[in-house]
């Protein structure tokens, strides 16, 4: 049923099963926000209108309920068919979001990642890989305006891998590109069914097999390049993990060769763009994106991997309540590293230690 003719109906209630934090971002007013085995304790007195995403969840969930004696009815189109009810949806719009009210917070800040680390070269073919997250959806929106308004000539391929998505996901991930304006290049795999046969880290395995199968892809495209979607704030996790953690000092690179396709690179030009305002723009412009889409951490967030990285994000919350400048000393670190001052480092595989060069004084 059309958003539309449901808001004139006086008696009803609206569920909406999105997950929280969408729904706490925008939601239709007066609506309930319930997850889908808690439908069947609604009253069966007024009739039952579902909302998700996209419209495709919503229909059969409400077949089921009317089976067992609701009247029921799927909201057309989901979420987006309510957006697009009280106000027209523009791309281009989205787009000059980018360049006018996000200037300063993301757009100089990609653009100076661009420059300062070197991504992107004349004759590039960059393989955008897009997950359907929002890092990744302003990540292809960026790109495109870089193409559009840069000095260099670079090519671009949108790639979307789906790993073992359901269909909703799925669905999810080609209406906003259509909606975008992104011409997308997706392909399957098996990894979320491999994966959960595994024992170990399952989010490190995911990520690894995630990266081969997108520079396997990529390159078969004839790119030389796949660019992916880290932020700020995964740079200054990552540091702080591996230093808690890991008993390392490591960073994530803005680039980097590939180990096992000779040729290909991998490019971060979000590096210097904080998760603050990529989650501003996505709500600024009414994107709704995929958040982590695995069955694994939607059962579990005790997963190592998953629990670690939060517990890394709330100690910078705290630290940052003493230091506003944590994040940026964090960040920083790593490029203020004197070897003179360490008792060892690692050059190609090989350890040096202090001893190995000292010389006592006279």
């Amino acid at each position: 049923m059309k958003i539309e003719d449901v808001l004139k109906i006086q008696d009803k209630i609206i569920v909406d099963i999105r997950d929280s934090v969408a729904y706490q971002r925008d939601h239709i007013e007066g609506s309930l926000h319930l997850k889908e085995n808690e439908l069947f304790s609604l009253p069966k007195d007024k009739p039952v209108f579902i909302l998700d995403y996209t419209g495709y969840k919503s229909e059969r969930l409400s077949k089921e309920l009317n089976q067992n004696g609701y009247e029921s009815y799927a909201i057309d189109n989901g979420y987006y068919g309510y957006i697009d009810s009280i106000q027209s949806f523009d791309c281009k719009e989205v787009e000059r979001s980018i360049i006018k009210k996000f200037r300063k917070e993301i757009w100089r800040k990609f653009t100076k990642a661009i420059t300062e680390y070197q991504l992107v070269n004349e004759g590039d073919k960059i393989a955008v890989c897009i997950s359907g997250g929002k890092d990744s959806i302003l990540l292809a929106k960026l790109f495109q305006e870089l193409k559009k308004h840069g000095q260099i000539q670079f090519d671009l391929v949108f790639l979307v891998m789906n790993p073992g998505y359901n269909e909703m996901n799925s669905q999810l991930i080609e209406i906003n590109a259509k909606r975008l304006n992104i011409p997308i290049h997706m392909f399957h795999t098996d990894i979320f069914e491999y994966v959960s046969t595994q024992n170990g880290a399952p989010c490190y395995l995911c990520a690894r097999m995630r990266r081969g199968h997108l520079y396997n892809a990529a390159k078969e495209l004839g790119c030389n390049k796949i660019a992916l979607g880290h932020h700020y704030d995964d740079v200054i996790e990552t540091i702080l993990m591996s230093m808690l953690y890991g008993a390392q000092i490591q960073t994530m690179m803005p680039k980097l060769y590939s180990a096992n396709f000779k040729g290909m690179e991998l490019i971060r030009p979000l590096y210097l763009v904080r998760e603050e305002s990529i989650i501003h723009w996505i709500a600024y412009n009414h994107v709704q994106c995929l958040r982590c889409a695995c069955k694994l951490t939607e059962m579990s967030e005790e997963i190592e991997g998953v629990s670690k990285r939060k517990e890394i994000k709330q100690l910078i919350q705290k630290l940052h309540e003493v230091n506003p400048y944590v994040e940026a000393n964090i960040f920083k670190s790593v490029e203020n590293v004197n070897l003179d001052t360490v008792i060892a480092y690692k050059k190609e595989g090989k350890k040096i230690h202090f001893l190995d060069t000292y010389q006592e004084e006279l």
